[in-house]
């Protein structure tokens, strides 16, 4: 037989002996080979050999005691946790009444040894510590799904959000419409008799397999958008948006390898770019300090603010390039100096602005590289550039005329502004050079 010292974790959570049914008293015997629940007997029935359905008296056993030192050699096993206990029910501080439950140790005695032991210890600091650190590592690789305990937003049937969200219906964790929604119709018509063939009938199981793979793709699209969290569409924009541009761009790129890679993979990737491209840029801000011959950082925020001065400047003076290309006007170039000559000094401007020639034009579209270019003729190119219309619509506009003045016999100015909704004045421009090149005739 085996002889083993084990230490109780709690005295009075046991149950009573098996044999007399007694309050069982330390030391006791527990079964190594019966249970749960454990098996336990006190020493007068152990002594006699007490057996009791599958419990033999030549079965291993186990000596169940707390008459040992634990932390220190004059504390047994037994008195720490009566400290503990007494400690719990008296309060941490109150050591006389401690002392009065425990009966075997004086106050002085139950602060000096709980305050050495159980709160000074360094062994239980860095335990607790290791646990803490390990809860937030834990808690820091887990991924942030959408779940069900969420509270997510419930808007109204087929309106914008909820059109944004899929059909999404919160209150029953599921889709209006699902993917492949008419996947059962395959089914509908399919009824396994006796009298089938077995070709007809290995044909009908091939249907169900199809629709049970169809089935599995449904899940799979559905476990994607709720393990990334796409269901709130407008939050997962906001989200997005805290990244630079060039983040973003590269975020709506891998967006689509985000089914292979796990949430937190995935996220975890776009961080890092994030973080690179930072780190990217603070190099490259470094490295054009030391171009600039500058060696610490309180010169290199007088070089960003002179920078930035001389940016304004150059804006300033491209404004002003801006002016003297498009203004054709002397006089007109002139007051407009004049005026921001007063208002740079601080005086408040006294004389309009004024021009012989009115309203200053806009210079000419340039349809260089623009889609449908290659389509027009030179006449429909200078147009164009004239009331600064892209090609794409102009033919959109030039076919709707066409095709209304074939249908009606021929089309008068009213009916083509209905047609067009753009300005007046362009699409009086466009009618006159439809009717002028014999496209359209007038009704």
């Amino acid at each position: 037989m085996e002889r083993l010292a084990s230490f109780s974790h709690d005295p009075f959570d046991k149950p009573p002996c098996r044999g007399c049914s007694s309050y069982l008293m330390e030391p006791y015997i527990k079964c190594a080979e019966c249970g749960p629940p454990p098996f336990l007997l006190c020493l007068q029935c152990f002594t006699r050999g007490f057996e009791y359905k599958k419990h033999q008296s030549d079965h291993t056993y186990e000596i169940m005691t707390s008459d040992f030192p634990v932390l220190d050699p004059s504390w047994t096993a037994q008195e720490e946790m009566a400290l503990l206990e007494a400690v719990m029910d008296c309060g941490f501080g109150n050591w006389q009444d401690v002392a009065n439950q425990m009966c075997t140790k004086a106050k002085e005695e139950c602060e000096k040894h709980y305050m050495k032991h159980f709160i000074n210890n360094p062994l239980f600091a860095s335990t607790l510590l290791n646990l803490k650190q390990a809860e937030e590592a834990q808690n820091a690789d887990t991924a942030i799904p959408f779940h069900p305990a969420d509270d997510p937003p419930r808007p109204t049937f087929d309106s914008l959000l909820s059109r944004d969200m899929a059909g999404y219906m919160p209150a029953r964790a599921d889709f209006i419409e699902e993917f492949d929604n008419y996947a059962e119709w395959d089914l509908r018509d399919i009824d396994f008799v006796e009298d089938d063939s077995d070709i007809l009938h290995a044909l009908k199981i091939a249907v169900v397999d199809i629709y049970h793979s169809r089935l599995k793709e449904r899940q799979r699209r559905k476990k994607i958008i709720r393990d990334h969290g796409l269901i709130n569409l407008r939050k997962f924009q906001i989200l997005e948006r805290r990244y630079p541009k060039e983040v973003q761009d590269l975020y709506e790129t891998m967006r689509r390898f985000a089914r292979i890679l796990g949430p937190v993979e995935h996220d975890k990737f776009i961080e890092s770019h994030a973080l690179e491209f930072e780190l990217r840029r603070e190099i490259k801000r470094l490295q054009e300090y030391r171009t600039a011959g500058i060696t610490n950082f309180c010169s290199a925020r007088t070089y960003d603010h002179l920078k930035k001065t001389r940016e304004e400047e150059r804006l300033k003076r491209t404004m002003l390039s801006e002016v003297l290309q498009y203004i054709q006007d002397s006089s007109a170039c002139q007051q407009w100096l004049s005026r921001q000559a007063d208002i740079d000094s601080g005086l408040s401007p006294t004389m309009p602005v004024a021009s012989n020639s009115g309203r200053r034009s806009a210079p000419p579209l340039n349809l260089t590289g623009l889609p449908g270019t290659e389509k027009l003729n030179e006449k429909e190119k200078e147009l164009c550039q004239m009331v600064r219309l892209v090609p794409g619509a102009y033919l959109e506009y030039k076919a709707a005329l066409v095709n209304e003045c074939n249908k009606q016999g021929g089309l008068r100015l009213a009916q083509a502004r209905a047609l067009i909704k753009i300005d007046v004045n362009k699409t009086r421009k466009i009618y006159d050079f439809l009717i002028r090149e014999g496209y359209i005739t007038k009704a």
